[in-house]
């Protein structure tokens, strides 16, 4: 089973981000996904910026999801392993796009079962690679041809602006300062956070996302929205207002 550890206090976003010398060594040390919460009751986590810079204010989402990445054939796989040849169906990935994310399986034998993934080299359309689950999660139950097995990176892994219509991965934070392209930092999840508005919702009501630009929140409906929060003051359409994060934990 994989190993866990405990959530750790810091002093809130400003003594944790990507303009601390630290920050470099803080990447190396910390796993993505890290929680922090302050003395204040706001919650931030660990994050890297995908291929663009993240804006203040902005609602954060994973990176999209690669359809062709989703159930793929295994060969057999004993009990035990912790690598194996995985063969992805017709698109690329670069090296370790999968580091620190997961490995599903969706069909028996093995079905409901997720594993942690170490790392891999670059991934070439429909071509075999070696795929490393981390040591102190190997394979629970053998999988065989039958079986089915997907991959999804980490949720805080090359995360991107909240597209504007169409949500394409799982919504996991609010950038509070600018995170450059491909650098390590810190998401707000939870507490009192300056959001871009997309409407007028009243103060109390929940709001969510896609919004009416991206990166914005909008009047949140369970069919069409995920949750980020509540409002905290009357929002005032494309101004950064106060919500009230409820992303995650």
């Amino acid at each position: 089973m994989p190993n866990f550890c405990s959530r750790v206090e810091g002093a809130g976003a400003a003594g944790f981000n990507d303009t601390d010398p630290s920050s470099a060594t803080q990447a190396l040390l910390l796993p993505l996904g890290t929680v922090v919460e302050t003395r204040n009751g706001r919650s931030y986590r660990w994050c890297k910026a995908g291929a663009a810079n993240l804006v203040a204010g902005n609602v954060i989402q994973s990176s999209a999801i690669i359809a062709n990445h989703l159930a793929n054939t295994p060969p057999a796989v004993a009990i035990g392993a912790t690598s194996f040849s995985y063969t992805p169906g017709a698109t690329a990935g670069a090296a370790n796009l999968y580091a620190e994310g997961y490995l599903q399986v969706d069909t028996t034998p093995g079905n409901g079962y997720t594993y942690s993934i170490s790392g891999h080299a670059a991934i070439t359309a429909s071509t075999a690679f070696t795929l490393f689950l981390s040591p102190d999660d190997p394979i629970q139950i053998a999988l065989t041809t039958s079986s089915r097995v997907g991959l999804v990176a980490n949720p805080y892994q090359n995360v991107i602006q909240s597209p504007v219509t169409t949500l394409t991965g799982t919504t996991v934070g609010v950038a509070t300062y600018i995170i450059t392209l491909a650098q390590n930092g810190w998401l707000q999840t939870w507490g009192p956070c300056s959001v871009l508005m997309g409407d007028t919702t009243a103060v109390g009501l929940s709001v969510g996302v896609p919004g009416g630009a991206a990166g914005a929140t909008v009047a949140y409906a369970a069919a069409t929205t995920t949750l980020v929060g509540q409002m905290m003051q009357t929002a005032v359409n494309a101004k950064n207002n106060f919500v009230f994060l409820r992303i995650g934990n």
